[in-house]
């Protein structure tokens, strides 16, 4: 078989697009939903508060809300390109056929950094909790780092089906263990030690609300993101959706709807509860706010301990299901080794989820490094805000013609809104981490060599993201004649 560039259609397509399959109709409206709150829901448990240390209280309130905003905008604008163009690329799909190839490469492997890095400091973390919780007697997070990838690698390579049920499931139970905090957090809540932080007299228009200025605001971006980091995954699982037209945007809503009220309510209640300054630094915020005054764990501080591990679980499987589907995009339409994209029997990209899980683990295993890690992925979460943005703004107005399933509220101003806090939220991150933001860099000045020496002379036509972009430029090459 001769696999031909983007210019043609590859000899023997129907040959290389069958061994590239996913199993098609296996996740509805309720599995979609499920797993757009898994991507995010360990985000509730931990890392958001080290943004109290950046901008106290207030200053990470409004950054959260800002960041809530970006995310909701951004939600809807991806649901109407999910609607319009339904395939595993996702966010890659979506820049293609908006901003060319170069467009789809720079979003694909921003993504890709996201979802790659994200699955390694999860595990770093499910170790530090198994470790503090004395399970198993394990006194060294690396074999919990193997444990996780490789139990929760087979289950992916069962079956989408399976893995998204499973999914689901530990999921729900995060979700229920929010609640449970929630109400025995919320009547210890006092408003005045919500800015029991020290104001910094030297920061620019500082005050007890906001103890390190306006610029505190800032610099808290990336912890707001934590929140809802992830959610953006769910378009990658279109292949495998049923009707994804109708049940994509329908479930990207309501997982953007669940993921606010939870931010809102685990904010307000961990940070009343104990005070700015008791959980800034805690490595499990959610506990330390139930415990006594003097440190003593409660019945129900030890059962939020056990259940953070349940949504640490929840997004790491998430968060590596939506890695080997961007990768098995990138790599079927050969902007990565098509070797990538060959899927089994049961329709897994198992190298797709293979290869990622050895580079995690090594990481992991090699740094224990998880906040870094998370600051890496986070960068290049914002960039593909930024492309996957500006791609529904050029779709709207150099195709307004194109069949559009679902709308977005609010039109170019909606995906214009998100675009210029995700702009704002990429110069954040070299505020908090700039040795992260450069790493990040530094990986996609890698990436994008490769692309421009190697693989943009490779493209696949047959690759269904190539064929939406090879439509669009045939239709208005017939308009202009």
């Amino acid at each position: 078989m001769t696999e031909g560039t983007e210019s043609g259609i590859p000899a023997g397509r129907d040959a290389y697009l069958s061994r590239r399959t996913l199993r098609g109709g296996s996740a509805g409206p309720l599995l979609l939903t499920g797993l757009g709150v898994a991507y995010v829901v360990s985000g509730d448990y931990a890392g958001w508060n080290f943004g109290l240390a950046e901008g106290g209280f207030g200053g990470l309130a409004i950054a959260s809300a800002l960041m809530g905003l970006m995310y909701t905008c951004m939600v809807f604008a991806l649901a109407e390109l999910a609607a319009v163009l339904p395939t595993a690329g996702g966010g890659y799909g979506f820049a293609r056929r908006a901003l060319g190839p170069w467009g789809g490469f720079l979003t694909g492997t921003a993504i890709l950094i996201e979802f790659v890095l994200a699955p390694a400091a999860i595990a770093i973390f499910i170790g530090d909790y198994v470790e503090s919780l004395d399970l198993f007697g394990l006194t060294s997070g690396w074999p919990v780092y193997l444990g996780c990838f490789v139990l929760f690698l087979a289950i992916h390579l069962w079956g989408v089906g399976e893995a998204l049920r499973f999914s689901l499931v530990v999921t729900a139970i995060a979700v229920a263990a929010l609640v449970v905090f929630a109400c025995g957090a919320f009547p210890d809540f006092e408003a005045d030690s919500l800015n029991d932080i020290p104001v910094d007299s030297t920061a620019f228009g500082a005050n007890s609300w906001l103890p390190f200025g306006l610029l505190g605001i800032w610099a808290a971006f990336p912890f707001g993101m934590w929140f809802f980091l992830g959610v953006e995954g769910v378009p990658l699982a279109a292949e495998e959706t049923r009707d994804p037209a109708r049940t994509l945007p329908r479930a990207m809503a309501w997982a953007i709807g669940v993921l606010l009220v939870l931010a809102a309510v685990t904010f307000l209640a961990a940070s009343g509860a104990r005070g700015p300054v008791a959980v800034q630094d805690a490595g499990n915020p959610l506990v330390t706010a139930l415990e006594e005054p003097d440190g003593g764990s409660t019945a129900l501080s030890r059962f939020v301990n056990y259940a953070g591990l349940a949504g640490l679980v929840a997004s790491f499987f998430s968060l590596v299901y939506a890695g080997s589907r961007q990768l098995f995009a990138l790599s079927r339409a050969g902007y990565l080794p098509r070797f990538l994209s060959l899927t089994s029997r049961r329709k897994a990209p198992y190298l797709g989820l293979l290869i990622p899980g050895a580079l995690g683990f090594g990481l992991a295993a090699a740094t224990g490094d998880g906040a870094r890690m998370l600051n890496v992925a986070v960068f290049g979460a914002a960039i593909s805000y930024c492309l996957m943005t500006l791609s529904h703004i050029v779709l709207r107005r150099r195709e307004p013609e194109l069949p559009r399933p679902y709308r977005t509220p609010g039109g170019v101003v909606t995906s214009g809104v998100a675009l210029a806090l995700a702009l704002a939220a990429v110069a954040a991150t070299f505020l908090v981490d700039r040795e992260a933001a450069f790493i990040a860099l530094g990986v996609y000045a890698v990436a994008v060599a490769y692309f421009a020496f190697y693989s943009r002379h490779r493209l696949v036509a047959a690759a269904p993201e190539e064929e939406f972009a090879a439509l669009a430029a045939a239709e208005a090459e017939l308009a202009r004649e």
